[in-house]
């Protein structure tokens, strides 16, 4: 009972640090001018991302060479690209159909969600591809690989927001609310104190994951990639389901799809760089179902030029899937 106090608590303590993160970072991005575009799919999918980031870094670091580090690691690192293709998907897609009561195509800019599902296909496949290679050097550099990639990914994007990226209006700075224009000491101050709380909660999750795993008789890996992602990135992606009842289709699935290519680039390059990254047979299922559920949308964009909700509720079958799967292998 104390582990999982202990794990709820530091979950809470997370996802309070990444709405801080994320709010003290849109903030960032204004004062930098980036635009809506710049900050959705760069800036606020790293803050997003970010407990995602620190549970596997804290894992891998926090046990040192150990098999369980790396199985949480790996499993945290994982977990979030296949949640948001196949259950925030389904959750997006359901939601349009919810307010808009019927099959009415996203209203989107199909360029911008195409590219960045094409993004992910590319860099999350080279990703799983590492994990066949027999040398460590090779692994590195597909590491640098998808590094580079990601940058290529932020010069396309900071280059068609140029000249057409607009501001949305911001929620006030938490630690200024009173200010229209807060300083940028004070956005810096609440992004490095949200980052401490999250690097807090993250040492929290990552030492209370192993005893209620074994208590409960299922694989660490498991754990940390069905509960890491769910508790610390779906709360978050509930804004897409805000932005879809006001009808900014594109602010939504761009709020999905910006955080997968992050998530599908720099976090498995830390996975491949900092531990073994051999993937077991689960770790390969959950894999190949983000990419089967990220191809149907692509495909429905590249032929159609649009997505329907029902396209998007194919997600939640690719997730129900898995959970099979793994239903079935602890049976064994």
């Amino acid at each position: 009972m104390i582990d999982i106090a202990v794990l709820l608590v530091s979950l809470g303590v997370i996802l309070i640090g990444a709405e801080a993160f994320t709010n003290g970072i849109e903030w960032l991005g204004q004062r930098l001018k980036l635009g809506d575009g710049a900050v959705g799919s760069i800036l606020a999918a790293v803050g997003t991302a970010l407990p995602e980031t620190m549970v596997p870094i804290i894992a891998i670091f926090g046990m040192g060479k150990s098999t369980i580090g790396a199985e949480i690691g790996i499993g945290a690192i994982l977990g979030a690209p296949f949640m948001l293709a196949t259950l925030a998907f389904f959750i997006a897609g359901f939601s349009a159909l919810i307010f808009r009561r019927k099959n009415r195509p996203l209203l989107l800019e199909a360029s911008v969600v195409r590219r960045d599902l094409k993004f992910f296909l590319i860099v999350f496949t080279m990703a799983i591809f590492a994990s066949f290679l027999s040398s460590q050097a090779l692994k590195n550099g597909v590491a640098v690989a998808l590094v580079l990639a990601y940058a290529i990914y932020v010069i396309q994007i900071l280059r068609d927001c140029k000249n057409k990226c607009k501001h949305e209006k911001l929620a006030p700075l938490y630690i200024a609310r009173q200010a229209q224009n807060p300083r940028l000491s004070k956005i810096l101050v609440q992004i490095i104190v949200a980052l401490f709380a999250i690097v807090i909660g993250a040492h929290g999750f990552v030492n209370a994951v192993q005893p209620i795993a074994l208590a409960i008789g299922i694989p660490v890996f498991v754990l940390s990639l069905i509960i890491t992602p769910i508790a610390t990135e779906l709360p978050e992606k509930f804004n897409s389901v805000l932005w879809i009842r006001r009808g900014k289709d594109t602010l939504a699935m761009g709020n999905l799809t910006g955080a997968m290519v992050f998530q599908s680039s720099i976090i498995p390059a830390i996975g491949i760089a900092l531990t073994p990254w051999k993937l077991d047979t689960l770790a390969l299922s959950s894999a190949l179902l983000a990419l089967c559920a990220a191809t149907i949308p692509y495909i429905s964009l590249r032929r159609k030029g649009v997505i329907y909700p029902t396209t998007l509720l194919i997600g939640g079958v690719f997730y129900l899937l898995f959970i099979l799967t793994i239903y079935r292998s602890l049976s064994l």
